[in-house]
């Protein structure tokens, strides 16, 4: 098929056209001028939009802040791995790194840094100023271990790296590796003798090692003397045959299962005197006012009647009849296990009454019932229905 040749245009018919683009051209600025502009800068944030202009700005965008599209597309073609090589990627990151560093945003020179080891450059000296540099901004920011780890990064790229042994041996002075410390110090000094810096470190981190050491063998000889005491009680349970109704038989006694469930008697676990008695925490329950008192070490030496006694000696606020008084209680136990209370003779002491066969020590914790003599309260509290315990 023979190609269709365009006629060539005629001098009247290129001004005509010349003249339909001039009409077109003043009818679209007649419509601007119709509109009102709203893309421009307002006098009163004038300075404030030449900021954010890349040309113009003078400090970068936060980060989440919206990009001028021009610094967008500068960025973009920044970090374009297409029109860099690895080790030019790398270099930018530490580049923006050492800026943020400059203006103390350590966390946004982490990231930088960060993003930086992550192209992976085969270049080992840059990799190593990476790792030393995010060394240098964890330790600002007071991360001592992970300083540390990213000094010890360095080193192992860069053996001879000053600076990144000077930042190993700070961290580890600071997370307390003192023999760390030390050998990072010895090596400083292996190739400057009179730096004072690593001798006064070195120093330092000796005279802490020597106190460390000086205080975990007193921490030592404190656990001994607690372990030493614990046993003695654990002798002395097991000498008076104490029963626990919440230890299964084929479990240790820790001091965790001995420490008392109930709130005002957790800080007090059944101790063992240098005299070789028992003090144990307790609580005495009121059933018909529904609360309890509680005594926080009751000695195993007193007789049922001397607590009564001594309890007593006021009249409880609840007691508006006066019927709670020495002479006109009842104490009784609970065995959770056969759903049986036991009756209390109150000249017995504290020890003889643990040793009964009913008597269980409940949640760490000693637990009695007080009832007036004879009343209705002890008559409902003894017919109460009870459930036995499933036996360990």
């Amino acid at each position: 098929m023979a190609e269709e040749v365009k006629k060539p245009m005629t001098d009247a018919e290129r001004l005509e056209l010349a003249a339909k683009l001039d009409r077109e051209l003043d009818e679209f600025i007649n419509s601007l001028e119709k509109r009102q502009y709203t893309e421009g800068w307002p006098e009163d944030r004038w300075q404030e939009e030449m900021d954010k202009h890349p040309f113009f700005m003078k400090k970068p965008p936060e980060p989440g802040e919206e990009l001028h599209p021009l610094l967008e597309g500068l960025q973009q073609l920044k970090y374009d791995p297409e029109e860099n090589t690895t080790e030019e990627l790398a270099t930018k990151y530490k580049e923006d790194g050492n800026f943020y560093m400059k203006t103390k945003k350590f966390r946004l020179a982490i990231m930088c840094f960060t993003e930086g080891l992550k192209i992976k450059s085969a270049n080992a000296e840059l990799n190593a100023a990476l790792y030393n540099n995010r060394s240098a901004a964890q330790f600002f920011l007071k991360n001592y271990r992970s300083s540390l780890q990213d000094a010890k990064k360095a080193l192992e790229l860069k053996p001879d790296y000053a600076k990144a042994r000077w930042r190993a041996a700070q961290c580890a002075l600071h997370t307390e590796k003192f023999d760390d410390c030390i050998r990072y110090c010895d090596e400083i000094l292996d190739n400057e003798p009179e730096n004072e810096a690593a001798l006064e470190l070195m120093e330092k981190s000796r005279s802490k090692k020597l106190e460390a050491e000086r205080d975990e063998r007193k921490r030592a000889a404190i656990r001994k003397k607690q372990q030493t005491q614990f046993q003695r009680l654990l002798d002395a349970l097991k000498t008076r045959q104490i029963k626990f109704d919440d230890i299964p038989n084929d479990k240790d006694i820790t001091e965790e299962r001995l420490k008392p469930k109930l709130l005002p008697l957790e800080d007090h676990p059944v101790s063992l005197d240098e005299n070789n008695v028992l003090t144990w925490p307790a609580a005495f329950s009121y059933p018909e006012f529904l609360f309890s008192d509680f005594q926080q070490q009751l000695s195993e030496d007193v007789t049922m009647d001397d607590c009564i006694n001594s309890m007593f000696a006021e009249r409880l606020p609840c007691d508006k009849q006066g019927k709670y008084r020495p002479g006109n209680l009842t104490v009784y136990y609970e065995n959770r296990k056969a759903a049986m209370v036991h009756k209390i003779n109150l000249r017995k002491t504290i020890r003889e009454i643990l040793e009964e066969k009913g008597f269980y020590v409940t949640g760490g914790s000693l637990l009695f019932y007080v009832v007036p003599t004879g009343s209705r309260v002890e008559e409902e509290f003894i017919h109460e229905p009870r459930r036995p315990m499933a036996y360990f």
